[in-house]
């Protein structure tokens, strides 16, 4: 009888990026299984680079959200696609994600990019729930025309449709490497980094038009006890009047979103939570460099 070698581990970074709104953080989210990004149906949601870790006993796949592809009009929004140049250059797999919807001119420089990189690339085409099989298969077509290397699978995020095939396409892409992480860690964020990131979540699902783009949650104190969580954080704006817009009349606005983000946190974090949230104005934040670093958007 011959004996069994034991497989090899693989273990690899898998970055996601693709233009806005077509689906990357909710497709991470069903590949990794963990709510780590914001899903919300605005642009921009995902400002940094934020890693899901999948480990089983002979892989490790460190997935990378990335924020959405755009043509930056601040400082902010340079700083976010400097985080997609970076993953794309560290990526053992590229997974690039389009939609059924998206025109595949949009944006075309960085479909260019997919055909010069030298690691594997992966293009899901998401949201096909909401479309039909001849234009999905004539979508298909297209963009294996378009990157001939690629693998190319049709897919739904939101319904966790095709996910398996994707994620076992990635296992047997990954490189032969030992664990990049401990085999427990799920994440390279904090949990100070995921409560500031949930209040933010219901700030663009409660406010309208340019407040969520203006606003930056800090998280100033986390306090872990063995019965609950003490959180106190501030949202930075950057006006007066938007401060007011926040806060609400009798501070009903920011009581609804301190509320919500409290029951997440606790869904979250799996324990009682205790959440003060208050309200700053930070002139200009967004192109001013010095506050982008302190916010994290500056890479070193």
């Amino acid at each position: 009888m011959m004996e069994q070698h034991p497989k090899q581990h693989r273990a690899g970074f898998v970055n996601i990026i693709g233009n806005p709104n077509v689906g990357k953080s909710t497709l991470m989210n069903a590949l990794v299984g963990e709510n780590l990004s914001i899903v919300t149906a605005k642009a921009q949601t995902t400002r940094h680079r934020i890693m899901g870790i999948v480990n089983g006993d002979d892989y490790q796949i460190v997935y990378s959200d990335t924020p959405g592809i755009l043509k930056p009009s601040y400082a902010l929004q340079q700083s976010m696609l400097d985080f997609v140049d970076v993953a794309i250059g560290d990526a053992d797999i590229i997974l690039y994600v389009t939609d059924t919807v998206e025109k595949k001119d949009k944006n075309v420089e960085y479909v260019q990019k997919l055909n010069q990189l030298e690691c594997p690339v992966i293009i899901v085409i998401n949201k096909i729930d909401i479309s039909d099989q001849p234009k999905v298969l004539s979508l298909m077509q297209e963009w294996q025309e378009l990157v001939p290397k690629a693998a190319i699978f049709p897919a739904s995020a939101k319904e966790k449709f095709n996910m398996e095939n994707i994620f076992d396409r990635i296992v047997e892409l990954l490189p032969v490497s030992p664990p990049w992480y401990d085999k427990d860690q799920f994440t390279d964020k904090s949990m100070r980094f995921f409560a500031s990131e949930i209040i933010r979540e219901k700030i663009l699902q409660n406010y309208e038009k340019e407040i969520p783009y203006c606003t930056e949650v800090v998280v100033e104190t986390f306090k872990e006890g063995d019965e609950r969580y003490d959180i106190s954080a501030v949202i930075n704006v950057m006006r007066e009047s938007q401060k007011g817009i926040i806060i609400g009349k009798g501070g009903a606005a920011l009581k609804k979103v301190a509320t919500s983000a409290r029951i997440e946190m606790e869904d979250f974090f799996q324990k009682k939570v205790f959440l003060q949230v208050f309200v700053k104005v930070e002139p200009g934040w967004r192109e001013d460099k010095k506050k982008l670093k302190k916010f994290g958007y500056i890479l070193d």
